[in-house]
């Protein structure tokens, strides 16, 4: 065969080898596992390497230019280094997935994302408002003793916020249990056509809603708004994230498409349990915050304010640009 035959033979192939070569290896290594169009897929790779080595022993043999021997010899070397390389620590990949991939894969679900927000916050700011004009309705929503340990606990005179007894590490604990069991629930309910989801982002909106409505309304807004705004950047939105998670799993099971039920299902299972494992490390991160700063009644409104608009700023930054070198997931 000549080698301009070879060539065209064969041309299409290394390009895809080398475009999946510049899309995983050096710098683009974070964007591992992106899908781009007309790149080979990682199961194919061994496959595609020992035919190119078996091609490029035929170039030799045949005596094609030393360009093209060059072509291929580099190609083979860059597929050896990146197929056979120490994978990177545990730590590193972990980081790499908290700081890229997860945000990739919140935004690789949006349509979800945007809906659960809105089921949770359309509700909450409902509430709130409509508890300032009609008080009374808060017993519909909150028991009597509940609403007791509520203004108990967010009384301007206490020396603490949001909780009158507990050392911080003690509460720091009880803030983890409960928040992720909010979380896994939030997303769990999802295996419940989505219905579960629905129902558990409204009524933790609701719920929020009719506490922060009526302790403004009580004249307990300052207590309650410097306790809340510390955690709340990564506790609500891991619960809008958690929703979103939840939603997408529902969805493949109503609607799996061309794909049957199960494998849709185990998919959104997939992108669910990723998602969930960044939405425990933004509830390990609310808690440590909710234990350990807003309980503290010392900081006037204005610091707590402050450092709420930077916890924001930077949930916002991570979410919407992180990894976003690499492209979204999906």
């Amino acid at each position: 065969m000549r080698q301009e035959q070879f060539v065209t033979r064969h041309q299409h192939e290394w390009r895809q080898f080398e475009d999946w070569l510049q899309q995983r290896g050096g710098s683009a290594r974070k964007a591992r596992g992106m899908p781009t169009p007309d790149l080979p897929g990682d199961e194919t790779i061994p496959e595609r390497y020992r035919r190119l080595c078996q091609q490029l022993a035929l170039a030799r043999r045949r005596g094609y230019s030393p360009q093209l021997v060059e072509r291929l010899q580099q190609l083979m070397q860059r597929g050896h280094n990146l197929l056979y390389r120490a994978p990177p620590p545990r730590w590193q990949r972990a980081v790499e997935f908290l700081f890229a991939g997860f945000p990739q894969l919140v935004r690789g679900q949006a349509a979800a994302m945007w809906v659960a927000c809105a089921l949770f916050v359309v509700p909450l700011v409902g509430v709130f408002v409509l508890l300032q004009y009609r008080p009374e309705l808060v017993h519909l929503l909150l028991d009597p003793q509940q609403i007791a340990q509520m203004e108990k606990s967010y009384d301007p005179a206490a020396d603490r916020l949001g909780r009158d007894s507990g050392t911080d590490w003690a509460m720091f604990g009880h803030y983890i249990m409960n928040n992720i069991s909010i979380g896994l629930r939030t997303f769990a309910s999802g295996l419940l056509a989505g219905v579960g989801t629905v129902l558990v982002l409204l009524f933790n909106g609701l719920t929020i809603g009719a506490v922060a409505g009526h302790l403004q309304h009580i004249g307990y807004g300052d207590p309650f708004w410097r306790f809340v705004v510390g955690h709340a950047p990564f506790e609500l939105t891991a619960i809008v994230i958690a929703g979103g998670a939840g939603l997408q799993l529902g969805l493949r099971l109503i609607a799996p498409g061309r794909r049957r039920r199960i494998d849709a299902l185990v998919e959104g299972g997939v992108i669910g349990a990723r998602l969930c494992l960044g939405v425990a490390f933004m509830l390990l991160v609310a808690a440590f915050i909710e234990a350990f700063w807003s309980s503290i009644a010392w900081v006037p409104a204005w610091g707590k304010f402050t450092v709420s608009g930077v916890l924001w700023t930077l949930v916002f930054a991570w979410l919407w640009r992180g990894g976003h070198g690499g492209g979204d997931a999906h």
